[in-house]
């Protein structure tokens, strides 16, 4: 009678560590696909957020180049000499071109200078040594007929992606990016 008890026993304990056996745990496949995906989710959602914050701060870029090379246009022609437009109502000028991506208002620095050639023209990034925007400098002289101007939209856009070496794509202090539009022209001669 014993040994009947002692070799179920040994059956039992066969059955439970052939069930509890590393290999056979290798084996199965039941929830492979979740411990998969939250392995790849982490780094495939911030690919996704990087390649959209790119998307949209080169998209914003252009936006305001296409804005610098609309208004720009006002000076070049005379339009904004002959009525009398100065810094502000130039500066919604600018905003009428830009449809809702900036806060134009707050946001858009304006800076039109004129240079007596274009050789003269020297362009240093307008910030600080903390990465700070200084606009002390920023004015506006639309100049005459037949004067060059140069006509530069400035604009601090936010980076919120900061992961995967994005913080690179900031230039500025508090993660922003200084994004600049400029135009470079010769006045057509008004009268």
């Amino acid at each position: 009678m014993t040994e009947i008890m002692r070799n179920a026993l040994k059956r039992n304990v066969r059955r439970l560590l052939r069930r509890a056996s590393p290999r056979r745990f290798i084996r199965r496949k039941d929830g492979a696909a979740a411990v998969e995906f939250a392995l790849v989710v982490v780094p495939f959602l911030g690919l996704m957020f990087a390649i959209i914050e790119t998307a949209l701060v080169f998209f914003a870029d252009q936006t305001l180049e296409t804005a610098v090379a609309d208004s720009a246009r006002l000076i070049m022609t005379g339009q904004a000499q002959t009525q009398n437009l100065n810094m502000t109502t130039f500066k919604n000028a600018v905003c009428a071109r830009i449809y809702g991506l900036f806060d134009c208002q707050n946001g858009i620095y304006v800076n039109v200078q004129t240079y007596s050639s274009f050789g003269s023209i020297s362009y240093t990034p307008p910030l600080d040594s903390n990465g700070n925007l200084v606009t002390g400098n920023f004015g506006y002289q639309p100049g005459g007929p037949n004067d060059i101007v140069v006509v530069q939209l400035f604009y601090q856009w936010p980076i919120y992606v900061s992961l995967m070496s994005l913080s690179n794509l900031s230039n500025m202090a508090n993660r922003n990016r200084l994004l600049v539009a400029t135009a470079a022209f010769r006045n057509e001669p008004y009268n």
